[in-house]
């Protein structure tokens, strides 16, 4: 093992363990941005040994899928999906070019389409919608050991 990897192994538990994925405009997005977020998970867990229950993988797997859809749907350009765990927290971050910050409706059931937002809300600890000079930014924070609600 070469100096570098050693140093990597004995990194602290609490630095964070981090991957991005640049997302094009065609539909595929959805698909990479999911399998991503999956490998990233099971590499964490396997490989790693950061606990992440199956449960959290398929919540993650949604929230990114809600995530990525909407900015194919909403932005007019490129988009960056970023994963980050620190300590028992799963950083869902998804940068899109639009400047347009998007809002959860209300509950309605009757409603057809525009739940995602809702959704994310609903499965992640917290959420939070900014501007940037360039876009927006969306982070969801999800639990990794829990349920992610």
């Amino acid at each position: 093992m070469d100096e570098a990897s050693e140093a990597d192994d004995a990194r602290p538990s609490t630095a964070p363990l981090e991957t991005s994925l640049s997302l094009d405009g065609d539909s595929s997005r959805i698909a990479q941005a999911r399998h991503a977020a999956t490998a990233f998970l099971v590499k964490a867990r396997d490989h790693v040994g950061i606990p992440v229950a199956q449960a959290t993988i398929e919540i993650v797997q949604l929230i990114v899928s809600e995530l990525a859809t909407n900015a194919r749907k909403y932005a007019p350009g490129p988009a960056l999906l970023t994963l980050r765990i620190q300590d028992a927290l799963l950083s869902v971050e998804l940068w899109d070019s639009s400047p347009v910050v998007p809002a959860a409706k209300a509950p309605n059931p009757e409603r057809v389409g525009q739940h995602g937002l809702e959704i994310v809300a609903a499965l992640a600890q917290n959420l939070t919608v900014e501007a940037t000079s360039t876009g927006k930014r969306i982070t969801a924070h999800v639990a990794l050991t829990g349920t992610g609600s």
